[in-house]
């Protein structure tokens, strides 16, 4: 009995260290290939914000950490610089919207620093399937209504819903969760216009421990 207890323990064990093996091997072989992939689809989401022929910089490699109330929370988001020529032309801000439906939305703001809202895309939400999900561009090209529109100032009526008083649609039986997105995206679009005299004393993503 316990001869065979004792097999059967060294037969596991060996099992074990073989698959654990495995899984290291297969790790390693693909680890690579997985890193690349994601840094790709993350350049393809910051090119839906910042159109590519805008800037010639390596915008990924440019990531910054922003603290800002207009930002949603305290917690630190991060900004992708858009350079032309070396010169700083847009950015792609990480931003909350705390007041959602379901919760916090957060978001990926696309703007240049005079105002103007080049692209939005919503990176998480809780909203309800059916309702608030309208703001995925999966599901609706609602979202793409900011592409292009320009924020002069905070007292700007035109960034609200319609039923506020604003120039942007609500969804049927479902206004929170737009009227969320509207003042989050007007919010960033102004924060942007201040970067520029503070990208002196940003803190590069990379010094972040």
């Amino acid at each position: 009995m316990l001869e065979t207890m004792r097999r059967h323990g060294i037969t596991l064990a060996i099992f074990a260290a073989i698959t654990t093996g495995l899984t290291a091997v297969v790790n390693s072989l693909t680890k690579s290939t997985i890193a690349e992939q994601a840094a790709l689809q993350h350049k393809s989401l910051l090119d839906q914000v910042i159109p590519p022929v805008l800037y010639d910089n390596d915008i990924q490699n440019e990531c910054y950490l922003v603290n800002a109330d207009a930002l949603g929370n305290n917690l630190p988001h991060r900004l992708y610089l858009a350079r032309k020529n070396g010169q700083p032309v847009a950015a792609a801000l990480e931003s909350t919207a705390p007041d959602g439906y379901s919760g916090a939305i957060q978001l990926l703001v696309g703007a240049d620093f005079s105002g103007k809202v080049l692209g939005v895309r919503v990176t998480e939400h809780h909203e309800t399937p059916g309702l608030g999900d309208k703001i995925e561009t999966r599901i609706s090209d609602w979202i793409n209504v900011f592409s292009g529109k320009t924020i002069t100032s905070n007292h700007d009526r035109h960034w609200a819903v319609k039923k506020d008083g604003g120039e942007f649609d609500q969804f049927t039986g479902a206004t929170i969760t737009p009227r969320a997105v509207v003042n989050s995206v007007k919010r960033t679009a102004l924060y942007l216009q201040t970067l520029p005299e503070h990208l002196s004393s940003l803190e590069s993503c990379g010094e972040k421990s």
